[in-house]
């Protein structure tokens, strides 16, 4: 019997972006390109492939021969292919060991004496390894399209929040990423959006303008809208404005470390200088932050990077890139982070994920729900701390 051309295909196309996946080569910038689209899904997800390998292995076996040359090529490759994303998956989940370093580092080895609620012991491996896209929960309801400017859809925000709907909650507003030229509210860190809802808090997830509709400053100017809508409206909807975490992936992470950078800015704030926008901490996922290494006097920042606005009052951040993001550097996010922690009083929790692609959470993925956790964790010591006044963030 002839070996089956579908077997062949398969494994030919799972080795191709399984190299993508666990080589992720970063230069040239096409190669890059190619390891982000290419190897993103299997890096984040590698389970399903080796399902998907291993069940089309089975079906070969019982359709044709597998004793042919050919076929023991194939099946060979299959093979390999398994153990590449075995070793995809390996790194996924030192994500946890990783995370856990990280809140150490930033927050203090006793952490968890401050924190009073309770953290997730478990995580929800069922979707994990069985329906890592699966996103909705039955104990939180999603509000869509509420608008929150003057821009049509782009200026639509929606709202997760228990079912039960409690009051005087904690507040995350993020911001998706997509290079401000692309990309959608209701796409990238839902499961963290979901995590947070079923535990008690308001998540809003908001759409801005993008290019060409306009460029920067306006991408900031939504952002800040966004941030004055909550402290006018999230009363209405169980919220606690006074606490308030602004988040965002890619582009949103560059958003959302402006808005925490520059409370209250009138460049920022055209029309509604009044509105307080000062937030309580940052979250900032797979970011790009700009290229700022010179030490000389005069180098300047451009004023759509975080540099710009590096203070002592800075409130708490915490970030997380992938040391293979193809898109956006892990060498501009330690950047980053060194200029921040230099700057800054608050604290600065750092995670950088083993592996790691950019847009690391589309998916229930080992790596992304251990950043959930080291979200969640961050949040909560965060709000059990004392809150500083505007004169002592000074």
């Amino acid at each position: 019997m002839d070996m089956p051309m579908g077997y062949v295909a398969t494994t030919a196309l799972f080795a191709w972006c399984t190299f993508f996946a666990v080589v992720a080569p970063r230069r040239p910038r096409p190669l890059a390109t190619m390891s982000f689209w290419f190897g993103l899904g299997l890096n984040e997800v590698p389970f399903v492939g080796i399902y998907v390998l291993m069940a089309s292995t089975a079906l070969a076996a019982a359709e044709g021969d597998l004793e042919s040359p050919g076929a023991k090529v194939t099946t060979a490759v299959a093979a390999v292919v398994t153990v590449g994303l075995a070793v995809s998956a390996w790194r996924g989940l030192r994500t946890d060991q990783v995370v856990g370093r990280a809140l150490e580092q930033g927050l203090g080895t006793g952490w968890r004496d401050r924190v009073h609620v309770p953290l997730r012991r478990h995580r929800p491996w069922a979707r994990i390894l069985l329906l890592p896209g699966l996103m909705r929960r039955r104990d939180v309801q999603r509000i869509p399209n509420i608008g929150y400017g003057d821009a049509g859809r782009r200026n639509l925000l929606d709202i997760y929040r228990r079912r039960d709907a409690p009051q005087n909650a904690p507040v995350l507003v993020y911001f998706h990423g997509g290079h401000y030229t692309g990309g959608a509210k209701n796409r990238e860190a839902r499961p963290l959006l979901y995590r947070l809802a079923s535990q008690g808090w308001v998540c809003i997830s908001a759409n801005y303008r993008l290019r060409p509709q306009t460029t920067f400053p306006g991408h900031q100017i939504d952002a800040k809208k966004v941030i004055a809508w909550v402290r006018e409206h999230a009363p209405e909807y169980g919220a606690d404005p006074s606490r308030l975490f602004v988040a965002g992936s890619s582009a949103g992470s560059n958003l959302a470390a402006l808005c925490a950078l520059t409370p209250n800015d009138p460049v920022f704030q055209p029309g509604f200088e009044s509105a307080d926008t000062s937030v309580t901490a940052a979250v900032c996922l797979y970011g790009y932050y700009g290229h700022f290494f010179g030490e000389e006097p005069d180098a300047t920042p451009s004023p759509n990077q975080p540099y710009a606005y590096l203070n002592p009052g800075a409130p708490p951040f915490l970030i997380a890139h992938g040391t293979k993001d193809a898109l956006a550097t892990v060498e501009g996010a330690r950047n980053f982070v060194d200029r921040l922690r230099r700057a800054s009083d608050s604290t600065v929790v750092y995670a950088e994920l083993p592996g790691g692609q950019h847009s690391f959470d589309l998916f229930h993925s080992p790596r992304f729900e251990a950043v959930v956790d080291g979200v969640e964790a961050f949040a909560a010591w965060v709000l059990a701390a004392p809150q500083r006044t505007p004169d002592s963030a000074r």
